[in-house]
């Protein structure tokens, strides 16, 4: 039988709160933030290699929301890559964005990743649209990471028993 000192086990449900706020809370993601136009930027074409590419690195990456002002932390890195209907010319953007909150899944285009056309820069592309929720996951091939649902579900593992 082991000695428990006063006050020790809810000083264990502190730390444990404090730890899971600091996993959940808000924080902006890291993106990488490139533009390829007809492989004028090879940094940013695929295959992407993210050890030689530090510089497009936007650390933490912030977005715009609709409507409202100013930056916010972004919730998501994107990917989106294509083909000029008009040139066959590709294209590639990396960036970040933000889930501005709405219901509908049509107008919040982090929630699901999907192909088809779509304008930019006033042109016709065909191409797909990627998104991914974890720190640099924006390069390629694209993947998901489960480390942080992970890491959650072991903290509360061990702290039930």
């Amino acid at each position: 039988m082991g000695i428990t000192m006063p006050g020790q086990q809810s000083h264990s449900y502190v730390i444990l709160i404090l730890l899971l706020l600091d996993l959940l809370g808000v924080k902006a993601l890291d993106c990488f933030k490139c533009v390829s136009i007809k492989g004028d930027n090879p940094a940013c074409e695929d295959p992407f290699h993210n050890n030689y590419t530090t510089d497009v690195l936007e650390s933490p990456c912030w977005a715009g929301r609709k409507h409202r002002n100013g930056l916010f932390p972004a919730t998501a890195c994107i990917k989106l890559s294509g083909k000029y209907e008009d040139t066959g010319n590709s294209m590639i953007v990396r960036g970040c964005a933000l889930d501005s909150g709405t219901l509908t899944i049509d107008t919040e285009i982090v929630r699901m990743s999907h192909c088809g056309s779509f304008y930019f820069d006033e042109r016709y592309v065909s191409g797909c649209l990627q998104s991914c929720f974890d720190d640099a996951c924006n390069s390629s091939p694209f993947t998901l990471s489960l480390a942080s649902p992970l890491l959650l579900l072991t903290i509360l593992v061990l702290t039930t028993n």
